[in-house]
């Protein structure tokens, strides 16, 4: 029996006029003198010059003034050094200092792929075989910085997919932080993340029972002087920091499309990107709905991985991970609890596929190894492209495979539905290879999803072409099951 895949003919390319307005500092000593230059200008000048500003930009923005004010505002340590009072000044001045202060950044300008995709909250309005999802995507920028952005799609009922077009803006969130620890609840966190003992014993003596971020901020910056010639030691600063700048909530305005929203680093600890977001739509024992999704923080040397979890889409709420089994890339979360834990999927060693159980959504520890690579495709890594998929036959999970020349490729394995450690099912040759229209882009020869669904008897596979756009894919379900079966007892 041969499995026919259907490669969609739609493409979601990288749009390089995507853009969000960021706060530019470009070194302290420069920021004053730019400072101090602007507030010699005449009234006359201060209006000439932002005038054609707010012009042009309020095209491209959604509150361009209001995002000036925001970037003025995070000047005020510098008016004190010049010993002016930021309020004092007009509105114009304000607006034209915060337009120094901000630049343009074009979130897909390099790359926009690593899909996953979850069934959109809203579901109204729709005939019988419709299906209206939400698709994440991984954008890249300049710098190689990713960030997490969405478009929305219709599936019809012989599974043609509609991308919707975007909204005219795009909207970074306003970031909510956990401004108050308790010291004993942060530093039981603290142990979970596995920092030495006596880095956290010295901590603990210098904070108080409640404390903010930036007094853990000095207290660290002082203890890292004292210790400075141990690099292992700064190291165990460096995650109590990583730790107290990880929870924080982000929301939207109400008023943004889906395709308007997009996250981007936010915390110290993923400046350099948030990379690999597998979204899932969670049935909590009760029945209501949640959506989780694993993703990777990148500071340019640690990877971290973290927990982001909404009902809406709106608000997004951001923890750690811990454990031992909370290292590398490669985490999934099954769609629900299995005998009443949760269940995770990982690649601890960057290598094999593990499975974890949980009674806590984000700790998790004792990984066990679940797949190693068999094939000659996945002989240098495997792991998983997104969270398993509940069918009556079993657990349907999509992998991917490296092999000779770095190519990557999809696979799909079955694990049973009661006890997920073990395989039932798995495919010897690769579901999707990447052809030759998909070869060629950012990195050559990969292709790579983060998440698929069922509609309609088929399995919906978004994919990455080449780490540069997204396309996709389907396949009959029934027909695939029964491939997996097929090959259970070699």
């Amino acid at each position: 029996m041969r499995l026919y895949i259907e490669r969609k003919p739609v493409k979601v390319n990288p749009d390089t006029k995507r853009v969000i307005a960021r706060f530019f500092f470009n070194g302290e000593e420069r920021a004053l003198e730019v400072i101090r230059k602007v507030l010699e200008f005449s009234d006359e000048k201060v209006f000439s010059l932002i005038s054609p500003i707010l012009q042009e930009y309020s095209k491209r923005h959604r509150n361009i003034t209001k995002i000036l004010n925001r970037h003025c505002k995070k000047l005020k340590k510098q008016f004190l050094t010049l010993g002016k009072d930021l309020e004092d000044l007009d509105e114009y001045t304000k607006l034209l200092i915060g337009a120094y202060f901000t630049h343009e950044y074009s979130i897909e300008s390099a790359a926009f792929f690593n899909p996953s995709i979850v069934d959109d909250p809203d579901q109204t309005d729709l005939v019988e075989g419709e299906k209206r999802v939400i698709i994440s995507f991984r954008a890249v920028g300049e710098g190689h910085i990713s960030s997490i952005v969405f478009r929305r799609a219709l599936i019809d009922k012989n599974n043609n997919i509609q991308v919707l077009p975007v909204g005219n803006y795009v909207d970074e969130a306003e970031v909510v932080k956990n401004a108050i620890y308790v010291k004993k609840l942060f530093l039981k966190k603290a142990a979970y993340a596995q920092i030495d003992p006596s880095v956290l014993t010295e901590i603990e003596s210098k904070l108080n029972e409640k404390f903010e971020y930036t007094s853990l901020s000095n207290i660290i910056k002082d203890s890292k002087t004292l210790h400075k010639d141990n690099p292992t030691r700064l190291i165990e600063y460096d995650k109590i920091l990583w730790l107290s700048d990880t929870y924080h909530t982000i929301s939207f305005s109400k008023d943004t499309d889906i395709s308007d929203r997009v996250i981007f680093p936010i915390s110290e600890f993923e400046r350099k990107g948030i990379e690999d977001a597998r979204f899932v739509k969670f049935i909590k024992d009760d029945g209501k709905v949640v959506y989780y999704a694993t993703y990777t923080a990148f500071d340019g040397s640690l990877i971290i991985p973290k927990l982001v979890q909404t009902v809406d889409f709106y608000e997004f709420k951001v923890i750690p991970l811990y454990g031992d089994g909370a290292q590398n890339k490669n985490l999934a979360l099954f769609p629900r609890k299995i005998n009443g834990k949760y269940v995770m999927m990982s690649r601890i060693d960057g290598w094999n596929n593990y499975l974890m159980f949980s009674d806590k959504v984000n700790v998790w520890e004792n990984p066990v190894l679940l797949k190693q690579p068999r094939y000659d495709w996945e002989l240098v890594q495997i792991g998983n492209c997104g969270s398993p998929i509940e069918t009556d036959k079993g657990w349907l999970v999509i992998t991917h495979g490296v092999g000779p020349m770095r190519r990557y490729c999809i696979g799909v394995v079955l694990l049973d539905l009661e006890d997920p450690s073990k395989e039932i099912g798995h495919l010897k040759e690769p579901l999707i290879i990447p052809n030759n229209d998909e070869r060629e882009g950012y990195v050559p020869n990969v292709v790579y999803s983060c998440g698929s669904i069922i509609s309609n008897g088929e399995l919906i596979i978004p994919y990455g072409l080449s780490d540069y756009s997204s396309s996709f894919a389907t396949v009959n379900l029934e027909l695939l099951l029964n491939k997996l079966l097929e090959n259970n007892e070699d």
